[in-house]
């Protein structure tokens, strides 16, 4: 068995936004011909503990043992999930984890012919922090507030929480808070050097700069939520391998599964394991304290959660980074966004609980 891993440099913004793009001309509802198991399958995650359940199934050789032997595996690692599903457009990524805001993204500026969210992967882990000299959110007026990447699920958030408390943003960096695209890898730097006022930041970069950087909490998203829970990590495939090699998605999904019990069942070896591939992909690993603080914020679940995905829909239309193609209606523009099913297959196999598609997809296997 082969697995090849690509790190790949975060793009700019104006480079791989999806914004503004196109339809790609194909159906939405395309019908692709079972072709049985895919000899190659490119998987596509971020380096980050929102993304644990993907670093676990591919440092534990998860997603090689439930694909087969003959499957080559090619993971790529990305820093927001614009620029994944943008290589999941462009054909170099089946399946990827990424935010609810890219997933929407994707689905809606090409009439939902791209992908579905087959899977959910993880809850919470985000949370804007400042420079303690802000006290509350009217001291943001004239700040410079980093997000990893125009139009993913933390820099939308920004967005509509700012817009909430009238303090106006712009996709060029201007307004009352200036939103800047930064890779998280830089923030941490341009935060200490005072270039940067604080962060909409997913972990483990949130704990990052709180516990090395001495900034503090204003927002932790988790409270902006009924019960505090809202969707970070969704898993999604694209609309042509999901129908061409349906086998190959249930495979990784149950890969997903595993890990996501092995993360449950094993709190004590998963911070070691999981430092150990931070060190790997995403070139040093974490303090101790760090990473403590990051997973006690977030939750692993399957569960999409999708009945908060019209809320995070509707901030996206709102700051401007969704934005429907001509003749598409927002009211309808998530139907079908979800396919369940064979999530649903691989719970029932593991005695879990089935999810559900919340009126917005297929859920019944």
């Amino acid at each position: 068995m082969t697995r090849t891993r690509r790190l790949l440099a975060a793009l700019t913004a104006t480079a791989i936004g999806l914004t503004g793009c196109a339809t790609t001309g194909k159906p939405a509802n395309a019908v692709h011909e079972d072709q049985g198991p895919a000899t190659e399958v490119r998987i596509g995650y971020f380096a980050n503990v929102t993304h644990a359940p993907a670093l676990v199934a591919d440092a534990r050789g998860l997603f090689e043992d439930a694909l087969g032997e003959d499957v080559k595996v090619t993971v790529s690692v990305f820093n927001a999930g614009p620029a994944a599903v943008e290589a999941l457009r462009g054909g170099s990524v089946d399946i990827a984890y990424v935010g609810p805001n890219p997933a929407i993204t994707g689905y809606v500026t090409t009439n939902g012919a791209l992908l579905r969210i087959v899977a959910g992967s993880t809850s919470g882990g985000a949370q804007l922090v400042v420079d303690p000299a802000v006290r509350v959110v009217g001291d943001l007026a004239g700040a410079t507030i980093a997000t990893p990447q125009r139009g993913g699920t933390q820099d939308v958030a920004a967005r509509a929480y700012l817009a909430e408390h009238g303090l106006t943003t712009d996709l060029t960096g201007g307004g009352d808070v200036s939103l800047v695209p930064t890779a998280n890898a830089q923030t941490l730097q341009l935060f200490t050097d005072g270039r940067l006022d604080g962060g909409w930041l997913p972990e483990p970069w949130a704990s990052r700069l709180v516990l090395e950087a001495g900034a503090e909490v204003l927002v932790d998203e988790r409270d902006l939520w009924p019960g505090g829970h809202f969707v970070s990590t969704n898993v999604v495939a694209s609309q042509e391998f999901l129908g061409e090699h349906p086998e190959s998605v249930q495979a990784v999904l149950e890969a997903h599964v595993q890990a996501l019990e092995w993360l449950r069942t094993h709190p004590d070896e998963a911070a070691g394991l999981l430092n150990e591939t931070l060190a790997e992909t995403a070139g040093k690993p974490l303090r101790d304290d760090v990473l403590d603080r990051a997973l006690g914020n977030l939750t692993f679940t399957p569960d999409p959660l999708a009945e908060t995905l019209a809320t995070v829909f509707d901030d996206g239309l709102a700051a401007g980074t969704t934005q429907l193609p001509l003749g598409i209606p927002e009211d309808g523009a998530l139907d079908g966004i979800y396919d369940l099913r064979l999530l649903n297959t691989v719970l029932a196999a593991h005695g879990d609980s089935p999810v559900d598609a919340a009126g917005l997809g297929k859920d019944q296997p």
